[in-house]
């Protein structure tokens, strides 16, 4: 099906509202890819490369201030053009970066949907699918859990991995199961895939990201692979953050699988606000819901009202949810610190 003819330009690349002051020498466009060389930045009717302005090259300078895929920006006309501007960003998918030093790794930005995809085979950790609901939640974006594979298991196991997950998470959190390879099955998706919205494909390796990439898209743009033996796991045929406009008139930000999913500390996780209620019927405040007396965690879990794996993963959440909040901190306290002169040569090497 063809791009709406009503959608401008700027509206094909996901843009909304009026457009920012420009001069003449000046376009919008947004960040469809970052490479080692430069970036790949889409206008609406072209897709061309664009360097830096040196600005965003400073090694000082914050990662998460830099050009990243889904960001709007003005491109300055050149040989070759540059990117001058980053342009206010809204629904912003990030998380910690791997490493000891706190920072913040952003996977895609101007977001309205993000499609969170596990397979019904091997892949499938509702434990994990808690994970990544706890960063898109922070973005702002709206969460659909998407179910893949569904035709490579029996229609029961369908059935019985929905219902587990309804159980487990939110009620209202939108839950499809699809066959990526099936047009037809995809259309499930239309509802969340409308003119102008931006959404992200995320979830592990051999999760069907970029096999369902190819059905919306109507073409073979992304390659795919066979999952492992034994856990269905995939071998990450997605090696960069990709943006691409869909024949429906919705963009779609393809995104490698991540090993490594930390939280960034800002999380509310208010995908376990039920079991803060309980917590809060807990007879004392500083209950630390192993063998207090009144504990009303504990007798959650023991009449059976509380699942005992969700609650462990609430645990290791909260908790590395804290340590990211205290790293943070140290960050800031780092940097107030003042830098001895002699000393600042060896800072900026270290920054």
């Amino acid at each position: 099906m063809p791009i709406p003819l009503t959608l401008s330009a700027s509206q094909r690349i996901g843009w909304r509202g009026d457009l920012p002051h420009l001069s003449g020498s000046q376009s919008l466009a947004r960040v469809s890819a970052q490479h080692r060389a430069g970036y790949e930045v889409h206008d609406g009717e072209h897709v061309f490369n664009a360097q830096p302005a040196p600005k965003f090259l400073k090694r000082t300078l914050d990662p998460a201030e830099r050009p990243a895929v889904g960001d709007f920006v003005v491109v300055e006309a050149g040989s070759p053009p540059h990117i001058v501007e980053v342009l206010p960003r809204r629904g912003v998918l990030d998380r910690a970066a791997a490493g000891e030093r706190y920072a913040r790794q952003i996977i895609a930005t101007n977001l309205d949907v993000v499609l969170l995809l596990s397979g019904l085979d091997g892949d499938f950790n509702p434990a994990r699918i808690e994970r990544y609901l706890a960063l898109i939640e922070d973005s702002g974006a709206h969460a659909v859990v998407v179910l893949t594979k569904r035709d490579k298991v029996d229609a029961a196991d369908v059935d019985n991995a929905q219902a587990a997950l309804r159980e487990r998470l939110p009620t209202g959190t939108s839950i499809v199961a699809i066959n990526g390879k099936d047009a037809a099955s995809v259309t499930a998706l239309d509802t969340h895939l409308a003119p102008g919205i931006t959404a992200a494909l995320v979830g592990s390796s051999g999760a069907g990201k970029s096999t369902l990439t190819n059905t919306l898209s109507g073409e073979n743009r992304m390659a795919t692979a066979a999952t492992r033996d034994g856990d269905d796991r995939g071998r990450h045929t997605t090696t960069h953050r990709a943006l691409l406009t869909l024949p429906c008139g919705a963009c779609l930000i393809d995104t490698p699988g991540m090993r490594e999913l930390k939280l960034t500390g800002d999380e509310e996780l208010e995908l376990f606000a039920d079991i803060d209620a309980l917590a809060e019927q807990c007879r004392f405040t500083d209950c630390g819901h192993g063998n207090e007396p009144g504990c009303a965690v504990r007798t959650a879990l023991e009449d059976g009202e509380l699942d005992p794996a969700r609650w462990r993963n609430y645990q290791k959440l909260h908790g590395q949810r804290e340590e990211q909040a205290a790293r943070f901190e140290q960050r800031l306290r780092d940097n107030r610190e003042p830098i001895r002169p002699q000393r600042r040569r060896d800072w900026q090497e270290r920054e």
